[in-house]
């Protein structure tokens, strides 16, 4: 159920060679996704179970999710853009379907993440999760 900018996302992954090359590019995906204003930086948006700071600021509407991200950490700003392909513009029940630890694993991401890490993967996720499901 990957949308075709996961699926580009997956193609890429798999085309590098190591981890090395892989993650600077997940770390490159967070560099070039646009900023959230500072002033989302705040408890609202706030998701704990991060070892980084991770802000998350829905946007959705019955026929769409969306939302923006933030972390000060470069490596989960890729991870929050690596969700935002999985998710955004899909349904919110659409949203509730995907198997997002699927899907990292299926890139290898999943298993290449240090524990921090993935519990912090897996904190965005289930947050994603609650807004669509509210």
């Amino acid at each position: 159920m990957a949308t075709p900018a996961f699926e580009e996302i997956a193609e890429t992954l798999e085309f590098l060679d190591d981890w090395e090359e892989r993650y600077r590019h997940v770390i490159e995906l967070g560099k070039a996704m646009p900023a959230l204003d500072a002033s989302f930086h705040v408890p609202a948006y706030k998701v704990e179970g991060c070892a980084s700071q991770v802000w998350l600021r829905p946007q959705i509407t019955p026929e769409r999710f969306d939302f923006q991200g933030d972390s000060d950490a470069m490596i989960v700003r890729g991870l929050i853009a690596i969700l935002h392909a999985l998710y955004a513009g899909l349904t919110p029940a659409e949203v509730l379907r995907v198997d997002a630890q699927a899907e990292f694993a299926r890139i290898g991401l999943k298993e290449n993440l240090s524990a921090q890490r993935s519990n912090g993967l897996r904190a965005m996720i289930g947050r994603i999760r609650l807004l669509a499901g509210a």
